[in-house]
């Protein structure tokens, strides 16, 4: 593998291109997946504007707001690190009610979010339709190799050393979980797109030979 360094002004740029070069009547499904240090969140924000000045409708989705209830989530304990890597995020209802009415063919109407973990109950959210031609970024983390249908995958990898220092200290016990995902899943191999993002004033493209 090749490691490139890009400033993150030109990453934005550079995925916004690979994303609206996409068919201009499709939808476009893209997932943004990495640990919370990675923030995927924040590159999703910052490729809202660019993809809107290429002509492209954006709509976003978080996956944490579609946790499955605490009564299922905390079965093993709100610490379980298994029980987070399998059993937290509701994969069905992302398929169900936000990716596959993507699916050509299909309504275009998603549903934005699901569950309020906050308050344990559904955000009793209206549907929108995303209109021919408009993207869907979902970001979150270990989105990858689960079935789910998207259309470009983009992973934010961190070193080991570099996960662990910059995940909060009540969030350490997650860790054995991504290592889990390192290692049945292999999130470099599986996308379309990989950033290294140990420092992330300073990523860097992963090209794949």
């Amino acid at each position: 593998m090749d490691i490139r360094p890009i400033s993150p002004s030109l990453l934005v740029e550079e995925v916004a291109d690979r994303i609206a070069s996409a068919p201009r009547h499709s939808w476009v499904r893209v997932v943004i997946d990495g640990a919370p240090a990675a923030q995927p969140g924040r590159l999703a924000g910052a490729l809202v504007d660019p993809l809107r000045l290429r002509g492209r409708e954006v709509f976003r989705v978080s996956s944490g707001d579609f946790l499955r209830p605490a009564s299922l989530r905390f079965e093993c304990g709100r610490t379980d690190p298994d029980a987070f890597y399998a059993d937290w995020l509701d994969f069905g209802a992302l398929t169900r009610e936000v990716l596959g009415p993507l699916e050509p063919g299909r309504s275009g109407k998603i549903l934005p979010t699901l569950w309020d973990a906050t308050i344990d109950r559904a955000t009793r959210a209206p549907y929108v339709t995303v209109p021919e031609g408009g993207v869907l970024l979902l970001d979150g983390a270990l989105l990858l190799g689960r079935g789910l249908p998207f259309d470009l995958a983009v992973h934010l990898w961190l070193s080991p050393g570099a996960l662990a220092r910059r995940t909060a200290p009540e969030q350490q016990w997650t860790l054995p979980a991504y290592a889990r995902y390192e290692h049945e899943v292999q999130p470099v191999n599986v996308a379309d797109v990989v950033v290294r993002v140990d420092d992330l004033r300073h990523p860097a493209m992963v090209e794949r030979s």
